[in-house]
C-alpha cells in the first residue's frame, strides 16, 4: 500500500472497559483520511476523550486497535507518539515560564529544531506575548499556545480535544478560524472532539456522533442533515403529545421521524405544508399555540438519533 494510502488514523473495533464494568467506549471503526478534518461529536460522558487517550497512547485499549499513519499505537507507541500530537482539555503549558520558553522546551525534548517557533507564534496570533509569563495571559492566549506547542514537532496528526471550552464567544470564534486554517497551512490531519454543534458543522469534512461510548451515524454534516429533509417544522402543541403525533401520522407527515421535546413536535415537512399540519392537529381537537419553520442542524439530528440534546455554545 502507497503512503499517501495509509489513513491518517485507522481504529477498529477499539473498546476500553474501566474496572467495574464501565464501558467508555464500545467496538469503535472509523478511518481518518490523511488531510481531513474529522469530528467525534458528543456531550460529555460520550466516550470522546477516552477515545483521544486510546489513540494518543495515554490509555490502554481493553481490546481492538488503532493506528496513526500505520503505526500501531499499542505496539509502536513511540512511533505514533511522534507523527502525532494533542492538545488536551486541561492546560499543560508551564504557567511561571514564558511562552517562548515553553515553546524552547517542547522542542528540545522532541529534539527538533525551535527555528520555526516565531512563525508558529505567528502563525497561532501569540507573537507579540511569547516573552510574557504565561501565567498572564488569557485563557484563549493559553489555547493558542498550547496548540503552537503542539505543533513544534511537526506532527502528521493533530488532535484536539474540545479545544473551545471555557472560552467566551468571540474568543471561541477567534480560535475556530485558527484551527480552520491548520488545515491550510499545512494540509494537517486533525481529530477534534466537541459538543459544540456548530463547530462540527464549520470545521469538520466528517462528523461521527458519539452516544454512550458507541457511534450512532457517521457521514459528512451535510449529508447527516439530509436525512431530516429541507426544512423542519417546529408545533408547540396544547394537548397530549401521543395524540398529536397520531393525527400526524395519519395525515402521512412522518410522526415516525417526529422530535419530541416538551410540548414542542419538530417533523420534517418533506412533501407536505405546515398548512397540512395544522389542519391535522384541528381535526383531532388540539390547539396549536406556535409554530416555526427553519432548515435542520446537527442538533436535531442528535436528538433524532439518541434522545437527547446538546448543551449550546456559551
Amino acid at each position: 500500500m502507497a503512503a499517501h494510502d495509509v489513513p491518517a488514523v485507522a481504529v477498529r473495533r477499539l473498546t476500553k472497559t474501566y474496572p467495574g464494568g464501565v464501558e467508555a467506549v464500545k467496538d469503535l471503526d472509523f478511518d481518518v483520511a490523511p488531510g481531513e478534518v474529522f469530528g467525534l461529536l458528543g456531550p460529555n460522558g460520550a466516550g470522546k476523550s477516552t477515545t483521544i487517550g486510546m489513540l494518543t497512547t495515554t490509555i490502554a485499549p481493553t481490546s481492538g486497535g488503532a493506528a496513526l499513519a500505520g503505526y500501531d499505537v499499542v505496539r509502536r507507541p513511540l512511533q505514533a507518539r511522534a507523527v502525532s500530537s494533542v492538545v488536551f482539555q486541561e492546560p499543560v503549558v508551564d504557567r511561571g515560564l514564558s511562552g517562548r520558553a515553553n515553546l524552547e522546551l517542547h522542542a528540545r525534548l522532541w529534539g527538533v529544531d525551535g527555528a520555526a517557533i516565531g512563525e508558529l507564534a505567528g502563525a497561532l496570533g501569540v507573537e507579540e506575548i511569547l516573552d510574557r509569563p504565561v501565567g498572564g495571559y488569557s485563557g484563549g492566549q493559553r489555547r493558542r499556545l498550547e496548540i503552537a506547542r503542539a505543533l513544534v514537532s511537526r506532527p502528521r496528526v493533530l488532535f484536539l480535544d474540545e479545544p473551545t471550552v471555557g472560552l467566551d464567544p468571540r474568543i471561541r470564534l477567534e480560535l475556530l478560524d485558527v484551527i480552520a486554517g491548520l488545515r491550510a497551512r499545512d494540509g494537517m490531519t486533525i481529530v477534534l472532539t466537541t459538543h459544540y454543534l456548530e463547530e462540527a458543522e464549520r470545521l469538520c469534512d466528517r462528523v461521527a456522533i458519539v452516544h454512550a461510548g458507541e457511534i450512532v451515524a457517521l457521514d459528512t454534516p451535510a449529508a447527516l442533515l439530509a436525512g431530516l429533509g429541507g426544512e423542519l417544522l417546529e408545533l408547540r402543541i396544547d394537548g397530549e403529545v401521543p395524540v398529536a403525533l397520531a393525527a400526524l401520522g395519519a395525515r402521512g407527515l412522518a410522526a415516525g421521524e417526529a422530535l419530541v421535546v416538551g410540548s414542542t413536535v419538530t417533523i420534517p415537512l418533506r412533501d407536505a405544508t405546515a398548512g397540512d399540519a395544522i389542519a391535522a392537529l384541528d381535526r383531532a381537537g388540539l390547539t396549536v399555540v406556535a409554530v416555526n419553520s427553519r432548515r435542520p442542524a446537527l442538533d436535531d439530528v442528535y436528538l433524532r438519533l439518541t434522545g437527547a440534546g446538546l448543551p449550546a455554545a456559551a
